[in-house]
């Protein structure tokens, strides 16, 4: 076409094509936007955040330059998921980031379109994130952290660090389907070591001091089930315990950081680091129900020893020996 044919109004967005093609980095379509539904608050995932963003530039995908990111912070209150997800749907986002069951079902249920990875689910078919892990085929993909069947696993390192332990507490979400199934798990893998159950149920923060008030005295150790309220509040949950003398154990390294005495369970910078190849691809045009959902193999042991003296307990070494990390 020659110039003189180009009407003025097409020249000047000409013009402004040609004057954004910098920004744009050499001509890429505009910039995707990525909505991160934050399970618990930023300070409590800036280490997840890291990994998620880093990994993304290392794949070539910037932050502010060829994907922008909008956060949101649950605080681990269930109604709040259901309301960043709806928001990211009047965005119009081109996919959305988060991990946790409840918060998955919260994107699924205001989106069937949208893209959603998971940087871990604790068993995303039990929980019905996906039908298969080889084949979601909705519009959920992403990491299985298998916290059902790391249950068993990490109640013998609770027996070994707590010789003699008889009664066990168990504290979960009941408004999370995965809390649930993993205390179920932890149940009947109780049962077959002869262990007594005391549960402690909670929905609310509101709920954790008089949980603990009610278990004065009935167990010797307590076993939290991995979640967004009990990561939210997971000081409080670690100081409790440290009052009431209670060892804990816990699903991953950041409650460890924060007091708890023991974790066994995924990395999550690492599946965070993950989550950013999935999004990769799927911008890149794959379709989520297509890309199975990866399970971990490599699970952390951690122990903080700092706890073990302020509850007089002696880990044993050969127990110490195993462990990937030891806090002091």
């Amino acid at each position: 076409m020659h110039f003189s044919h180009l009407k003025r109004r097409d020249f000047i967005t000409l013009l402004g094509a040609a004057a954004a093609w910098p920004l744009q980095a050499g001509a890429q379509q505009p910039a995707k936007t990525i909505g991160f539904l934050g399970q618990s608050t930023r300070s409590a995932a800036s280490e997840w955040v890291a990994a998620f963003v880093q990994r993304l530039r290392e794949l070539g995908r910037i932050e502010g330059r060829t994907i922008t990111i909008e956060y949101r912070w649950a605080e681990g209150r269930d109604e709040r998921f259901a309301e960043i997800a709806a928001e990211f749907v009047r965005l119009k986002v081109d996919i959305i980031v988060t991990s946790g069951t409840p918060q998955v079902l919260a994107a699924k249920h205001a989106t069937s379109v949208i893209p959603i990875v998971f940087a871990g689910a604790g068993d995303p078919v039990g929980s019905g994130l996906v039908a298969s892990l080889a084949r979601p085929g909705g519009n959920a993909t992403g990491l299985s952290t298998q916290s059902t069947d790391l249950a068993g696993k990490r109640l013998e390192i609770l027996r070994e660090a707590v010789p003699g332990l008889r009664r066990l507490a168990i504290l979960a979400n009941m408004g999370n389907p995965a809390a649930t199934l993993e205390m179920n798990e932890v149940r009947a893998a109780a049962r077959t070591l002869g262990l007594e159950v005391i549960t402690l149920e909670i929905r609310r923060g509101e709920d954790i001091a008089p949980a603990f008030e009610a278990l004065r005295g009935r167990a010797e150790a307590l076993y939290v089930a991995i979640d967004a309220l009990a990561n939210a509040s997971r000081i409080r949950i670690n100081t409790s315990a440290l009052g009431a003398r209670l060892p804990t154990m816990h699903g991953s390294r950041d409650y460890v950081e924060a007091g708890g005495l023991m974790s066994y369970g995924p990395n999550v910078p690492d599946l965070w680091r993950r989550a950013a190849e999935y999004v990769d691809k799927i911008l890149h045009g794959a379709k989520p129900g297509d890309i199975p959902v990866e399970q971990r193999t490599k699970f952390d042991f951690v122990v903080n020893l700092t706890t073990a003296k302020a509850l007089g307990l002696d880990v044993p070494p050969m127990l110490l020996a195993r462990a990937d990390e030891v806090i002091e």
